[in-house]
């Protein structure tokens, strides 16, 4: 590159810069000037990330005095070019100095940097052609979402989370025995359902006790940001919302909370979910062919939410009215 002082180049790099003067020549370095932007970049003149500007015949351009020239014919006066053509305002003939070109020339557009010569190597094009190919396989696999979580790929969990996430809008219940990860498998099914598009809005109801591990189980292992609804919480969110479900994406909250607040549980269900996940589902029980409190409200709950994990180690633990029960939320 043969930089000289006044000359006009444009960053390949930093195209919102506008049009640049080179306004110092120190050794191996350059100093560009970016009036339009008011910034100044030095750079190595082996390697500056610049490109000469320079118009055709036929051209029209504007001057810092913002009138317009079609530019006819190109002179080089020493290192620097001058434009001949006629004016667009008054048709008289003039000429126009690169150095007083418009400093707000921009080449954003694709033919724009063609046509002043902004094409990058080849070399560059088959990277980004490769990334985007890449990126599509990434898209198109059918592990997408499973692979994400930090936790072991167990195969038991890992066959049950594809088997059941990539369902729109599942409803199963997971009973694998104590110890065997099904708190893993849940987050696992709604890291998959929530990556893929499937869900968004998320509730979970476990039992109190059970709040927060299942908080730092989602943000450990998932990097799921859940918030605790709670007495507090809804008291605070209600000043700004008339629903205060409504005011988070995901949200967790517990099976006593909604048991006891009617008032909020009643929110809840005027709320718009995707996925509802009950741990210990066991509690949503049937005693002398009466459904409990908690059972009642869970089945009011999931009625109108598409899917519905419900999560349990003892399905039968009360009997199999209890457990039929539970399967008539999955599947009425």
């Amino acid at each position: 590159m043969n930089f000289s002082l006044g000359q006009r180049w444009i960053s390949d790099t930093e195209s919102d810069l506008g049009l640049g003067t080179v306004v110092a020549l120190e050794g191996r370095q350059v100093s560009i000037l970016f009036p339009a932007s008011g910034e100044n970049r030095v750079y190595s003149m082996l390697e500056a990330p610049v490109t000469r500007v320079a118009f055709n015949p036929g051209d029209v351009i504007k001057s810092v005095e913002e009138w317009e020239l079609t530019v006819e014919s190109i002179e080089t006066i020493g290192e620097l070019l001058c434009y001949h053509g006629t004016r667009v305002d008054n048709g008289e003939q003039a000429q126009l100095k690169e150095t007083f070109l418009d400093h707000f020339i921009k080449f954003n557009k694709p033919q724009d940097r063609l046509f002043a010569g902004q094409v990058d190597r080849f070399d560059r094009y088959t990277l980004r052609y490769q990334t985007w190919q890449h990126q599509f396989e990434r898209q198109q696999s059918p592990i997408k979402g499973l692979i994400g979580q930090r936790a072991s790929l167990i195969p038991h969990q890992l066959y049950i989370a594809q088997e059941v996430g990539k369902r729109f809008a599942p409803r199963v219940l997971l009973s694998d025995e104590v110890g065997l990860g099904k708190t893993i498998e849940a987050g696992m099914i709604l890291h998959q359902q929530i990556i893929s598009g499937r869900a968004s809005r998320v509730l979970i109801v476990v039992p109190e006790n059970l709040q927060h591990q299942w908080l730092v189980e989602m943000l450990r292992r998932f990097n799921l940001h859940f918030s605790i609804f709670d007495e507090e919480r809804c008291d605070e969110a209600f000043a700004d919302s008339p629903n205060v479900f409504d005011t988070e994406q995901l949200v967790l909250t517990s099976l006593e909370f909604l048991t006891k607040k009617k008032r909020w549980f009643e929110q809840a269900t005027m709320a718009d979910w995707d996925l509802l996940i009950v741990d210990e589902a066991h509690h949503l029980s049937i005693n002398n062919g009466k459904p409990s409190t908690e059972y009642q409200r869970m089945a009011e709950l999931s009625q109108d939410i598409p899917g519905l994990i419900l999560l349990t180690a003892t399905p039968d633990q009360l009997g199999h009215r209890s457990h039929f029960a539970r399967l008539q939320l999955l599947d009425p």
